[in-house]
């Protein structure tokens, strides 16, 4: 009940005005059963524009941090990220993400929408950056379709690292699902999670219309160096 007057009651109504968001491609969103919608991350608020798009409800993997917070800010917080459907995960060592997957295969199993950032942190500098396998490994261990999502303008909207929001405009573009029954039984196979992945990466290139970055965003991040962007995105075969 939370989720959908945090959605509709609460939240949704000042992120509309914020935002103003524009929606295309929802009918590629299946009305029922279990979907990965794998999107690029610009900012915070990719996790609340995301779901006020779909009408279905959509889970989110989170990192443990929101939810263990002290004091009565710790406590609203971990409601707040209850509330908008997102579940802890620990992302410290291969057994807590091996615990990720799991959890993201018991949500899919209940036939419900997964929401994944597959670069695994936001954005930097608003480039599209490398995709990490447990997305494929997810696809091909489950075989549900993945749908792209791109978020356009959301960093505009909430800057990172500002807690002040802005008025801008906010697009979200759903791409056609992604299927890859032609790898089936080939889940842990390094060279063809990486296939996978990519295919889905240069899908939300094109879709985002992104400048593609060949390294992980998290490394620019610890980084000083600024990233250089790679000639042209690795595209996995069709067949």
């Amino acid at each position: 009940m939370w989720y959908w007057l945090f959605k509709f009651v609460f939240m949704g109504p000042v992120l509309s005005l914020l935002g103003r968001p524009k929606v295309t491609g929802l009918e590629h969103v299946p009305s029922s059963g279990a979907a990965i919608l794998a999107s690029n991350h610009l900012a915070v608020a990719d996790s609340f524009y995301l779901p006020l798009a779909e009408s279905r409800r959509i889970t989110f993997l989170a990192k443990s941090e929101y939810f263990t917070g002290t004091g009565i800010k710790g406590r609203f917080q971990r409601w707040f990220y209850t509330v908008a459907g997102q579940v802890p995960i620990d992302r410290t060592d291969a057994d807590s993400a091996q615990s990720a997957l799991s959890t993201a295969q018991r949500i899919l199993s209940e036939g419900k929408l997964l929401g994944m950032y597959p670069e695994g942190t936001r954005s930097p500098d608003g480039r599209l950056y490398k995709g990490k396998t447990g997305l494929a490994r997810l696809a091909l261990e489950t075989g549900v379709p993945v749908i792209p999502v791109a978020m356009i303008g959301t960093n505009v909207v909430n800057p990172p690292g500002s807690k002040m929001w802005r008025f801008g405009r906010v697009e979200v573009r759903f791409g056609k699902p992604m299927e890859f029954s032609r790898f089936e039984g080939l889940a842990g196979n390094r060279f063809i999670e990486r296939a996978v992945i990519d295919e889905v990466m240069y899908e939300l290139m094109d879709l985002s219309g992104q400048e593609y970055v060949d390294i992980y965003a998290a490394a620019v991040k610890e980084s000083s160096e600024p990233a250089k962007p790679a000639a042209r995105m690795p595209h996995a075969a069709a067949g």
